[in-house]
């Protein structure tokens, strides 16, 4: 199935033609940018404004859609290269504390520019960088790793996709009102595949310990979708990354420096599929590809589709991680754990397709945060 052709002003336009006609101001200023940006484009390619040309192969990728799959698979890298260093002796708070050290250096280059005439963005948004990079970054990353250290990376991962399900529960016990019929039918689902991915009655032997790691690590990104439910588009994505990896990485070296967090590195070689490599490649994978690289470009692809189609398309990293897993580490869940996957998945589709159904004001939007900035898995 051929992927959808879309202009790279699609997302403005489209944006523009959600808003109500009475809008006051709005709709004439997005109008405006979104006229501007097609005049642009069409002549830069030799045609004249107003004009319309067929779409190229590279509306792929301009639509997002592309960068967003892109985005998914680089995520989905996280708990195979993490596992390759935890095999070798690093715990999982070293693993964590280094991925975080360096994506915050490396980001750091495009934030401190852009906060240029801005630090009065980042002075009144303090309070949601430091919720974010203690509980988006910090706590739920930390929590993560602890459950791929006991389980494979595609449960563990599963595991923490139960966050939007857990977000319905809190919803409908502390509202006392009853979601809508999609919505139930989807958290039934998820949670019917958490029972068969924790194959409790199978041949294969879940670890109690670092199931409740994965559900914690749930419990976080759930938090986070709450904090960051309020409309906020003051401070720029790039500068809410970069702001909450440093405050993640200062937590963890801090909580280390106490003794609460052990912390131990390896120089041993690791094993990624049939390769044996130096042990800073799989951190050099952990830190530029599966957080910098996957960071940026998911930023990027929710600008382009809306943090609501982007957090669709995200799913696929479950899918991701679960093939990088069985091609670097040689993990494959079994038959029951894959059926459960992909009830879960199919649940949290549910409640998401629910999301964009809802009205606004309602409790669904606490699954939709506004900043484009996934927390790192």
């Amino acid at each position: 199935m051929s992927a959808p052709q879309r202009p790279v002003a699609t997302p403005v336009r489209d944006r523009a033609a959600q808003r109500p006609a009475s809008a006051p101001g709005g709709t004439l200023q997005e109008d405006k940018r979104g006229s501007k940006l097609e005049g642009t484009q069409a002549s830069k390619q030799g045609a004249r404004p107003g004009t319309t040309r067929a779409a190229s192969p590279s509306g792929f990728m301009a639509s997002g859609l592309g960068v967003a799959l892109f985005s998914s698979a680089v995520f989905g890298l996280s708990g195979s290269f993490a596992k390759a260093l935890l095999e070798t002796g690093w715990t999982p708070g070293a693993a964590v504390t280094a991925r975080l050290t360096g994506a915050a250096l490396i980001l750091a280059i495009p934030a401190i520019p852009a906060l240029r005439g801005r630090w009065h963005q980042l002075r009144d948004n303090w309070l949601t960088v430091l919720l974010f990079g203690f509980i988006g970054v910090a706590a739920c990353q930390l929590f993560y790793f602890n459950a791929v250290s006991r389980l494979s990376v595609g449960v563990a991962l599963l595991l923490e996709y139960l966050a939007p399900v857990l977000i319905v529960l809190w919803l409908w016990a502390a509202s006392r009102k009853r979601p809508r019929p999609l919505t139930v039918a989807g958290t039934l689902l998820s949670l019917g595949g958490l029972v068969l991915v924790l194959d409790l009655t199978g041949a294969v032997k879940v670890d109690l310990i670092g199931v409740l790691w994965g559900i914690a690590a749930a419990v976080c990104l759930a938090i986070y979708f709450f904090i960051t439910a309020k409309e906020n588009d003051t401070l720029p994505p790039i500068l809410l990354a970069s702001g909450g990896l440093m405050v993640g990485a200062i937590v963890m070296w801090l909580t280390a420096a106490t003794g609460l967090l052990p912390m131990a590195f390896s120089t041993a070689n690791t094993r990624l599929g049939p390769w044996i490599t130096p042990w800073w490649v799989a951190l050099g994978g952990l830190v530029v590809l599966a957080t910098v690289v996957a960071y940026v470009s998911g930023i990027v692809a929710a600008r382009a589709l809306g943090s609501k189609v982007a957090s669709f398309v995200s799913l696929t990293e479950v899918l991701f991680a679960v093939v990088w897993a069985w091609l670097l580490l040689g993990e494959l869940p079994g038959p029951i754990q894959l059926l459960g996957g992909l009830l879960i998945v199919g649940g949290v589709v549910l409640v998401r397709l629910d999301e964009l159904r809802a009205p606004s004001g309602t409790g669904a939007a606490a699954l939709d945060h506004a900043n484009d900035c996934e927390p790192v898995p």
